[in-house]
């Protein structure tokens, strides 16, 4: 099997209007067995998004069309590549049972989904931490450090493996060292293997699968996976189920770097 599992579509509010007809030609065009749409789920209802265009979720009207819609084209390509409807849904700390009430909803009309940690609490504020380097530097002054960020991201995605979502709980954990995110940015140096090591072990303890995630070689203050490529080893090493994932928002950046990871 040659699956991209993570792949977002037109829509994404804060994507590109690729019709969803070119991302599917081109993982056939490329040998893909098996691929998985994993659109933002609507945020919780009660949850403000922080980021200034408030465009981190699907709208939660598209919810209904974008499943219709990927079912058509599952059956109209069902001989070419088998496509997998799913969602990206956001572990947020305090909206647990928001969650788990959305995915008992959804969850029947998935085939597949990912949890991912993208909003971080601290106090009683929440940030987007992956938006901008600015706005990391900003919560990092607020946190005393980036190492407090570091530790803080972390900890809410071993909360996230450990929280009550329900029966229909993604079974797959999205890029979980996206706070390197601004790694060259910041510049300093974080020694978190350790960190890392532990979320990872974790994860072989609970069953999750893993999020290989391509994206964070094209991000220019990153410039590896997600995690990195020791880390792929390591959990190689240890048996973890492995997902490639290009987190594409555009066609040109389907199937990104697979040939660095999974060849």
């Amino acid at each position: 099997m040659k699956k991209d599992g993570h792949i977002h579509t037109p829509f994404c509010p804060h994507g590109t209007k690729d019709p969803l007809e070119k991302y599917i030609e081109k993982a056939i065009q490329h040998r893909f067995t098996d691929i998985t749409f994993t659109e933002h789920a609507p945020l919780p209802e009660n949850f403000i998004d922080p980021t200034p265009e408030k465009d981190s979720g699907m709208k939660p009207e598209l919810l209904s069309p974008y499943i219709e819609t990927l079912s058509e084209l599952k059956g109209r390509y069902k001989n070419d590549i088998n496509i997998h409807i799913g969602l990206e849904v956001d572990y947020i700390v305090g909206y647990e049972e928001e969650t788990k009430m959305f995915l008992n909803t959804v969850g029947p009309y998935l085939d597949d989904a990912i949890l991912s940690v993208h909003f971080l609490k601290l106090n009683e504020e929440y940030v987007c931490i992956d938006y901008s380097e600015t706005e990391f530097m900003k919560f990092a002054e607020k946190a005393g450090s980036v190492q407090a960020v570091y530790d803080l991201y972390y900890d809410t995605v071993l909360q996230s493996m450990e929280a009550d979502l329900g029966q229909y709980k993604p079974r797959r954990i999205g890029h979980p060292t996206l706070i390197h995110k601004f790694q060259h940015f910041h510049k300093q140096s974080i020694d978190d293997e350790s960190r890392i090591i532990a979320i990872l072990n974790k994860m072989k303890e609970y069953g999750y699968e893993l999020d290989v995630n391509s994206a964070g070689l094209s991000k220019k203050f990153c410039l590896e996976p997600y995690p990195p490529f020791p880390m792929i080893e390591y959990a190689k090493s240890i048996e973890i189920p492995l997902v490639f994932g290009s987190d594409a928002h555009c066609v040109d950046d389907l199937h990104q770097h697979y040939e660095k990871i999974f060849l």
